[in-house]
């Protein structure tokens, strides 16, 4: 396995940050899966950041920070302002779905580069992103928004089972369900709604949408200047059904496929009105075509973007910074090979007993990029519906490989020399918040 440095991650690239090229970064994220972020932007920008607490592992990363009630918008744009009192901010961006808006809305304030608040409303409200995206002609899901059970049924009705029901703002898939028919719908009301109240949330409203059937991927797209390029895609592994956890991904830096539903996904991005940064955007095979899921506007989560640095030598991260200072990125890809990510989950929901990867095989193996385990013996394990992506997994294993069946082969491999134990007779009875 190939050494990490202290923080898990790979070794960031020299430092080379002036003083007059700060970056003001909204919400530094959760440290698994956006410490490579943060250090990536460090190693080209002077960071200032916007945070929810006193910073920890963020401190030797950051050359100044404000503390805010993340869930208050006008706190978050306060902090921002008194950041860029102290410094010369030359770019504002957030790799954190739910400070989407208030980050637009300090780059507007300050005159940076950056898109509008109201198109980071658009993705925040995936109500608002279909509407969008049938007026501009953009394969995606039939969808209506409801706010009663009463109405939920009769959306269903009207659209045909199987459909999904999902709140209208917030991520993570948390409140996602498939419903495949009437006596199944008022659990997965209660389900979604439930899923309208999390952290971050914007809206008690849930949408009824059609099921779209096929293989779901990610296009990670870059746009400057309201032009969108579709630089890599990430094909994704779905679980847990009638929930959707995504529990593996995989960036191939040769997928034909790529060309395929690259114009659909950069269609999607300019029917929202996004004019800068990096997007996500989610999307369905279906048998009629690529058809849209969301619009994310920013950074991919579960690593992603290391992924993408894994696979062509893209730094969207860096990239990010670019563009939020009005610098056209260079998009040119500096390699060509596979990069997977597996999210270890336990069998069955109990108390963690034991999770291991043998020893000699990963000191023996170079083209194992992060081994990092989540959950420690002791600690509740978690499933689908109870556990949600921040408490269902026990870890995760990241890999390289010269090709996408490599890729697989390793994984199979690896997940062979894997061993996680639950005692299934001490099942939590926590919630899902409750278990973090």
């Amino acid at each position: 396995m190939r050494q990490p440095n202290s923080t898990g991650t790979s070794t960031p690239r020299t430092r080379t940050s002036s003083p007059d090229r700060t970056v003001l970064v909204v919400s530094s994220g959760d440290e698994t899966y956006r410490r490579y972020c943060l250090e990536q932007v460090a190693a080209d920008y002077r960071v200032a950041l916007v945070l929810g607490a006193e910073p920890t592992w963020q401190r030797p990363l950051a050359a100044d920070w404000e503390i805010a009630d993340m869930d208050d918008p006008d706190a978050v744009v306060a902090a921002g302002r008194a950041l860029a009192e102290r410094h010369h901010v030359a770019g504002v961006l957030t790799w954190d779905e739910y400070q989407l808006v208030p980050t637009a809305q300090i780059a507007r304030l300050l005159g940076l580069p950056g898109s509008a608040p109201e198109s980071m409303r658009a993705c925040r409200d995936k109500s608002r992103t279909r509407t969008l995206l049938r007026e501009h002609g953009v394969g995606s899901a039939t969808s209506i928004r409801t706010g009663s059970m009463m109405e939920a049924m009769l959306a269903a009705q009207s659209i045909g089972y199987p459909v999904v029901l999902k709140p209208a703002s917030n991520a993570g898939s948390l409140g996602v369900i498939r419903v495949d028919g009437s006596d199944e719908l008022p659990g997965a009301f209660a389900f979604a709604v439930a899923g309208t109240q999390g952290v971050g949330s914007e809206s008690d409203a849930v949408l009824v949408e059609e099921y779209l059937a096929g293989p779901e991927v990610s296009v990670e797209c870059v746009t400057h200047r309201g032009v969108t390029a579709a630089v890599a895609l990430t094909r994704k592994t779905v679980g847990f059904e009638p929930y959707f956890e995504e529990i593996a991904h995989m960036v191939d830096a040769g997928d034909p496929l790529l060309t395929e539903v690259a114009p659909v996904a950069t269609a999607a991005v300019r029917a929202l009105g996004i004019d800068t940064g990096i997007q996500h955007v989610e999307l369905r095979l279906t048998d009629r075509g690529p058809r849209i899921i969301e619009v994310n506007g920013r950074i991919g989560g579960d690593l992603i973007g290391r992924l993408v640095l894994l696979a062509t030598g893209l730094d969207l991260p860096r990239i990010a910074a670019d563009l939020a200072c009005g610098t056209a990125p260079d998009l040119t890809p500096t390699r060509r090979q596979a990069a997977a990510i597996r999210l270890l989950y336990p069998d069955a929901a109990g108390t963690l007993t034991h999770r291991s990867i043998d020893a000699s095989f990963a000191r023996a193996t170079d083209w194992i990029e992060e081994v990092r385990w989540l959950r420690n013996p002791g600690d509740p394990a978690v499933l689908p519906p109870i556990g949600d992506v921040d408490t269902a997994r026990v870890g995760h294993i990241l890999l390289s490989a010269p090709t996408v069946d490599t890729a697989m082969e390793r994984i199979a491999l690896a997940l062979e020399q894997i061993s996680i134990g639950v005692d299934s007779s001490t099942e939590p009875l926590r919630t899902a918040g409750d278990a973090k």
